[in-house]
């Protein structure tokens, strides 16, 4: 893999009998990029991120994460990121400081590291007195939030969100995006899917998949002047035209 690239991926492809949910996509992501990863539900973005995070296995083609290979290494590589899934990973029936305890011990944090990074949080997030309440009593927005940070705990070099800001109002949303531009201005790649089209304006880079395929890349100003668009919108919705299935 390239210095210039933390994720490269040539031809991958998952089937599940006779279907095929990722159909040979090729795409390198950049240390520090935001990079979009676009598509209508069914499109196989979430099977996709699903292998790069190494929790499941590619049917065929080539990929590295974080400097690792796929196939080989993927323990390794879930020790080198960071993964927000659409359920958000936190367990509910334990306090904000227990989740933070937990995460942090199987990324090998030290007590100390622990004690740091709890204290970290509850003054970057204003969580006060709240760090010893259950998960399942916060709001949604501040749990999501919560979830991108303990995804971050190990400072990891890449992270994974998976429609991280779903079901939430457009301030918790900017909210959010503020974490991002945080996490990416520090050196961590971000990789992201999300249905908002508005939300793929902030990032560097978008694909945009269509059954399986990648049928578009680029910053969001090529794509918009490549497809005569208005606004992101605009060109997924000039894309997503001829998707012939519905199910991821």
């Amino acid at each position: 893999m390239s210095t210039n690239t933390v994720i490269s991926v040539k031809d991958l492809t998952k089937r599940f009998g006779s279907f095929t949910a990722v159909d040979h996509i090729t795409f390198d992501v950049k240390p520090g990029e935001i990079f979009g990863f676009l598509g209508a539900n069914g499109a196989g973005k979430t099977t996709a991120m699903r292998m790069l995070c190494g929790l499941s296995l590619p049917t065929a083609g080539e990929a590295t994460v974080a400097g690792f290979d796929l196939y080989r290494d993927a323990e390794k590589i879930k020790q080198k990121i960071g993964y927000m899934s659409q359920r958000f990973s936190l367990y509910e029936d334990l306090t904000i400081r227990e989740n933070i305890r937990f995460y942090g011990g199987i990324y090998g944090l030290s007590n100390q590291q622990i004690k740091d990074k709890t204290a970290e949080m509850t003054r970057n997030l204003k969580l006060g007195k709240e760090v010893d309440s259950l998960v399942k009593s916060l709001p949604l927005g501040w749990r999501q939030k919560l979830s991108f940070s303990v995804a971050m705990v190990h400072n990891p070099r890449i992270v994974f969100l998976d429609e991280p800001t779903g079901g939430v109002d457009p301030i918790t949303r900017r909210e959010f995006w503020t974490l991002i531009y945080e996490a990416a201005n520090k050196g961590t790649t971000v990789f992201v899917t999300t249905h908002y089209m508005d939300e793929a304006e902030y990032c560097n880079r978008v694909s945009i998949m269509v059954d399986g395929r990648i049928e578009a890349m680029g910053s969001p100003g090529e794509l918009k002047g490549k497809y005569e668009a208005d606004d992101m919108a605009d060109v997924f919705l000039k894309l997503a035209r001829g998707a012939k299935r519905s199910d991821n």
